[in-house]
């Protein structure tokens, strides 16, 4: 990919959260270190149940005082009022803000182009908002929160615009995760859907909500189902197509763009030489370079 393209998350919201006691506040809750945020860095992480199952991933980056979460817009709600109910007399405030506009800048040349380090979640103040290496991945490119009236900014700066599909089948082939479109709420474990190796799990910080079944899936290596990249050699197949290895569910199919889709998939499915096949239709998992699995 020559080109150096950028989208338009429509589905991802702002959540802005200021005070005195706000990076204390989501220390205890999120899945990864909050004293690592800063204007130089970004970070990826999660909120969890109290049991270590996924409810909300997201981005966190800072302007001055403020902490900024790059959300999944159809949920922001129910993050909202789950954060609130954690509140009680901390000197914090959040709210959902319709100030900024998440974009996914990718193509060859792009961390080049905004001068942006290629170290994971490089981050630097970019037009009155922020840019920032993709933290998960530095292939990813880059994701900027900025304000609606500064986005022509990224347009003089050589970035051309295009569809949200194209960043989807950059997303998907890249094997990273799109918050509950691949993570199933209040049941999935972040290490299936590869939080450790896209560094959004940081396991030497202190306790936070879902931490014990999260360390202890970890160091008892209690995986037995991986989130991976597909490529789908038929018809075309939809979210929620269970897929099948001589008859048995080994696995089903989450976010799809055409023939690429996201799917879980169990580990000893893999070790087969037999297909796996949805709806009739053969499945090809492929293993992200990425993943330590």
């Amino acid at each position: 990919m020559s080109e150096q393209l950028f989208t338009r998350l429509l589905d991802r919201s702002v959540l802005e959260i200021s005070g005195e006691d706000a990076r204390n506040f989501l220390q205890g809750l999120v899945s990864n270190d909050i004293e690592k945020v800063s204007e130089e860095r970004a970070i990826y992480g999660a909120f969890l149940t109290a049991q270590g199952k996924y409810l909300h991933d997201f981005f966190i980056t800072t302007i001055g005082s403020r902490l900024l979460l790059d959300c999944e817009a159809s949920r922001i709600e129910d993050l909202y009022r789950r954060l609130k109910i954690y509140k009680l007399r901390s000197s914090v405030k959040i709210i959902i803000t319709d100030a900024y506009q998440v974009l996914a800048l990718f193509g060859t040349g792009t961390l080049t182009s905004l001068k942006l380090s290629e170290k994971a979640g490089a981050a630097k103040i970019f037009q009155n908002g922020i840019v920032y290496t993709d933290p998960r991945l530095t292939l990813a490119g880059a994701r900027c929160i900025l304000p609606h009236e500064s986005i022509a900014k990224v347009i003089s700066a050589g970035f051309s615009e295009t569809s949200d599909d194209r960043y989807q089948r950059h997303r998907i082939s890249l094997g990273l995760p799109d918050s509950s479109r691949d993570m199933e709420v209040e049941k999935s474990i972040l290490l299936e859907g590869g939080f450790e190796e896209l560094n959004g799990v940081d396991f030497k910080k202190g306790c936070y909500m879902g931490q014990e079944l999260t360390a202890r899936t970890k160091y008892r290596g209690l995986i037995k189902k991986r989130l991976m990249p597909v490529n789908i050699q038929g018809a075309k197949l939809s979210p929620g197509t269970v897929i099948k290895q001589n008859g048995k569910t080994v696995g089903e199919l989450r976010s799809t763009s055409g023939d690429l889709g996201m799917a879980v998939i169990r580990l000893e499915a893999l070790e087969k030489s037999d297909v796996l096949t949805a709806s009739d239709t053969l499945v090809v998992p492929k293993k992200p370079k990425w993943a330590n699995f």
